[in-house]
């Protein structure tokens, strides 16, 4: 395992009021329907066992994650909770995964008998779900191949089809087209359980909706939910965001970045500071260095983005190029010393930098930003 940054002043803090807050937020759109909160990609940057643990305890029914290695970190912690694989897995390890009390997915006729075949050895009785391609085209068993693989599932001894679902494409996208491909994906889904039911096949967990179908199409809320990126504090987009605000619901961010000034030193108007020397100074400044950097999820992008960090209350702008381990940041003649702390996502006095920020500095999405926070900055639970 990487080694985390602990003797270094750089931190996330994940606050377990705002993911309680979230997951709250998330139980009032869903009503009745069961929450199975999408833990993968380390807890999407958060850390997996530490929000999968307050997850459960703020009220998730169950987990998702993408990889058996995942699961098995959550079990070894001690997670007792249903953890669902999202994917098909390869045959060779679908052991590995039974044996982890990990629930499979399967996208396929050959997935269907290789888990009949495993699990049929293994003994036992063992958790399966059904996952249907709708129109994503990644994985998934197609609609005319369902009732063949739930067939070849719900007739083994050793499997419990216990569920169905599919996934949206673009349950985000706000345009005519997207909605409507959208509606045609429930739609497909629909047919394939009623054609499922005809032959006496009804998974009791039936699941449709990510956050984006959470919060926008609320036919696709079923008897299960898998969102990931709400819990965390953010809309996948704006128009999400506006439809939780019409009903007075408003999520925060969970993770913050924060460290502290390890060095200053002062330059004068002209001087390029860091590597590349990209950028010349306007005027003299105070540079303060501040030990974070890309190997630690902070993009390149950002320096010619025009991105911010938080001292003493204050914005102020990265004086040169990020580097692996740390930022240069312009501090003007303002007073700034070692110690201080620096907020690189979260919030300070009056200010505030969000993932959002940093994904449209970064011309990227805020899944990928908040995934990309590297393994050695160490997560600190907070309140």
């Amino acid at each position: 395992m990487p080694a985390e940054g602990v003797h270094r002043p750089a931190w996330a803090e994940i606050s377990r009021s705002a993911l309680a807050h979230n997951i709250a937020v998330v139980r009032e759109v869903l009503g009745p329907t069961q929450l199975c909160a999408v833990v993968k990609a380390n807890g999407y940057g958060h850390g997996a066992v530490l929000v999968a643990t307050a997850m459960l305890a703020g009220g998730a029914d169950a987990l998702a994650v993408a990889i058996i290695d995942e699961g098995i970190e959550l079990r070894e912690a001690g997670v007792r909770a249903p953890i669902l694989l999202l994917s098909e897995i390869p045959a060779a390890t679908i052991r590995a995964a039974l044996e982890a009390d990990l629930t499979l997915t399967v996208g396929s006729l050959e997935g269907a008998r290789a888990a009949a075949e495993v699990a049929t050895q293994l003994g036992g009785v063992h958790r399966v779900h059904l996952k249907v391609d709708t129109g994503m085209l990644r994985q998934g068993v197609s609609p005319r191949e369902a009732l063949r693989a739930a067939r070849i599932l719900a007739d083994c001894a050793a499997l419990e089809l216990e569920g169905i679902f599919t996934h949206f494409s673009v349950a985000d996208g706000s345009s005519d087209d997207d909605r409507d491909f959208t509606s045609r994906q429930i739609e497909i889904f629909a047919r394939v359980r009623a054609e499922l039911g005809r032959h006496g096949i009804q998974p009791p967990s039936v699941h449709l909706a990510n956050s984006a179908g959470l919060v926008g199409h609320p036919t696709s809320h079923a008897t299960l939910a898998r969102p990931g990126l709400v819990l965390y504090g953010y809309s996948p987009s704006p128009w999400l965001g506006e439809a939780l605000a019409a009903r007075d619901l408003t999520l925060s961010p969970v993770l913050s970045l924060r460290a502290q000034v390890v060095a200053t030193r002062r330059a004068g108007a002209g001087e390029r500071p860091s590597y590349g020397r990209r950028r010349a100074l306007e005027d003299a400044a105070t540079i303060a260095t501040v030990p974070f950097g890309y190997a630690d999820g902070y993009p390149r992008r950002l320096f010619d983005a025009g991105a911010h960090v938080l001292i003493n209350h204050r914005r102020y702008p990265l004086a040169g190029m990020v580097t692996m381990d740390q930022l240069l940041i312009n501090c003007g003649d303002d007073v700034v010393q070692v110690g201080d702390d620096v907020v690189l996502l979260g919030v300070q006095g009056d200010e505030v930098i969000t993932a959002d920020d940093w994904a449209r500095w970064a011309q990227t999405v805020t899944w990928e930003i908040l995934c990309a926070i590297g393994a050695r900055v160490p997560r600190v639970l907070v309140d």
